[in-house]
């Protein structure tokens, strides 16, 4: 089995690459291979609308005819057996990156029929972790959940299954004092994090190993 997860966040070292990281660590213990892709490493854009992919006769029908540092990545997920994709959660959506890539990854395999069939020649387990500054109140009231259900939803329609999950009231800075954020309370935000952080990164342990596991 193999699992490449995909940051889509631009730290490399906090809330969404660690949990990230766990992941890869529990499906890696459970006999797969691993991979972590950093998005914003890679120079690319999001769909242009070119419609190659949906061509009658094209040599890109079903892929996306894009030349840039996607075009390797979207290949090495057709060889996956699972990923897995981070993203904090920025204005209610994930990172512009993340949309970015996601519209490359989805669009080349959906087809304009009236069965909306996958032109993806597998299925194959996917996931998504988000993480948010707002607490699960929030997250709630805002719609941040719904949105997620949207894209999840086409993505179990393309690639065969989806699950998620979230990680709310992440601490956002080192230090509070150094930023305007009057809004938080840093004794509160550390005290979440010491108490919930470590039992979120093994619920990403968990779900690294559902990905990979067969049977499941």
């Amino acid at each position: 089995m193999k699992l490449i997860a995909f940051n889509g966040s631009p730290r490399k070292k906090w809330n969404t690459a660690t949990l990230l990281e766990h992941a890869l660590k529990g499906a890696k213990g459970n006999g797969a291979k691993t991979e972590l892709i950093h998005l914003y490493d890679l120079d690319y854009k999001g769909c242009t609308s070119c419609f190659a992919c949906k061509r009658i006769g094209s040599k890109s029908y079903g892929h996306c005819a894009m030349k840039d540092d996607l075009r390797p990545v979207l290949k090495k997920v057709e060889a996956a057996d699972a990923i897995l994709i981070g993203s904090p959660i920025y204005y209610a959506i994930t990172t512009g990156e993340t949309r970015c890539f996601l519209e490359r990854l989805m669009y080349p395999y959906s087809v304009y029929d009236k069965e909306r069939s996958t032109l993806f020649k597998k299925k194959i387990r996917t996931g998504f972790i988000y993480t948010a500054g707002a607490n699960e109140e929030m997250v709630r009231e805002m719609g941040f959940d719904r949105n997620a259900q949207l894209t999840e939803m086409a993505m179990a329609r393309i690639f065969g299954s989806c699950e998620s999950m979230f990680v709310t009231d992440t601490l956002q800075f080192d230090d509070y004092s150094k930023y305007v954020s009057t809004r938080f309370d840093p004794e509160e935000k550390k005290k979440h994090r010491d108490e919930q952080f470590p039992k979120d990164c093994k619920k990403a342990y968990a779900l690294g190993i559902r990905l990979v596991r067969k049977g499941v």
